[in-house]
């Protein structure tokens, strides 16, 4: 192959990547939690049960990603936006992407106690 034909990849690249896994993981997300939240109206003592498997340490993890995913792709959407309908997005991109990923670490530092309290309270004690 010519050298300099093969796209390596940058920030564009990958916020694109992100922006996919996202998006599947938070349908994944919705399609399960339609099918257990149905499960109410078949039989609400399942439903307890199945409820009550989710109040672990795993699950209260995955919560904190699921926040995680939300939050990014909601943040890199308003990216994307900004990309295609202001005229010197694209001149920008890259920048934006930065600027993203700070306003996402910042506001997921935040969110570790309050989504994972009683994960931590479970397992350090109070």
């Amino acid at each position: 192959m010519p050298a300099g034909t093969l796209y390596r990849g940058r920030e564009g690249m990958w916020s694109w990547v992100a922006h996919r896994v996202t998006g599947v993981l938070i349908f994944f997300f919705l399609f399960v939690h339609v099918l257990d939240t149905a499960l109410v109206r078949v039989s609400p003592q399942d439903y307890d049960k199945v409820v009550a498997t989710y109040k672990n340490p795993v699950v209260n993890l995955m919560e904190y990603g699921l926040v995680a995913a939300i939050l990014f792709h909601a943040l890199n959407g308003l990216r994307v936006i900004a990309v295609d309908f202001w005229s010197k997005g694209p001149k920008y991109q890259r920048q934006m992407l930065w600027s993203v990923v700070g306003i996402w670490v910042v506001l997921m530092a935040g969110a570790f106690y309050p989504v994972l309290q009683h994960s931590l309270h479970d397992l350090f004690g109070s």
